[in-house]
């Protein structure tokens, strides 16, 4: 004859390495019979019952016995783990499904990608130096190296003068060719410079 469930045992095994033992020792053939009869793969199945008993002392505090006895509660448990198994081997299936037929990259392709990330760090630390001008220098330069206007369309476009927009030009490419020197502010539109 069978003993009654300790529905006090459930509500310990997740604070109690013994009451977790004789909870496993009791239940563990019912949930490898279980786990058996969803996979024909040993170590999946194995797999299945960790995870069966890893979310059991998760959520031994929330047993209320009577929803149903502990067998029934781990049951519970083990098709909720068994069929997040099978959605995550779903997703995989699928992500790999996608990815079938396509070239997967090689030695050469990740040589490639590495050189052309390397490449970029520079264009990034000089963006960086950019962005650290004054912005009279700053609008200067992007005009005329990055928007490719000339020095003329560049002081028209900020309202200044050519020389004006020279010496900020000047002034911006020397602060850049010396990443240690800040470059000096610019000038103020009622400098004589612009004046």
């Amino acid at each position: 004859m069978r003993k009654p469930p300790d529905s006090g045992l459930v509500a310990r095994i997740g604070e109690d390495p013994e009451a977790f033992e004789a909870f496993y020792r009791e239940h563990v053939q019912a949930v490898l019979r279980y786990a058996t009869r969803r996979t024909r793969d040993p170590h999946a199945a194995a797999d299945l019952v960790t995870e069966v008993f890893l979310a059991a002392i998760s959520a031994a505090g929330g047993y209320r016995p009577q929803l149903g006895t502990p067998i029934a509660w781990l049951h519970g448990i083990a098709r909720n783990v068994a069929a997040s198994q099978e959605r995550r081997a779903a997703r995989i299936w699928a992500a790999e499904g996608r990815i079938a037929g396509h070239r997967l990259l090689d030695g050469d392709d990740i040589a490639r990608l590495e050189e052309r990330i390397d490449a970029e760090r520079a264009s990034r630390q000089l963006l960086e130096r950019i962005a650290l001008l004054p912005r009279g220098l700053r609008e200067v330069l992007e005009l005329v190296a990055v928007d490719g206007l000339s020095v003329s369309e560049a002081a028209k476009a900020l309202g200044i003068s050519t020389v004006a927009a020279r010496v900020r030009l000047h002034r911006a490419r020397k602060a850049l060719q010396q990443p240690g020197a800040n470059p000096e502010p610019s000038p103020s539109p009622s400098s004589l410079v612009e004046a």
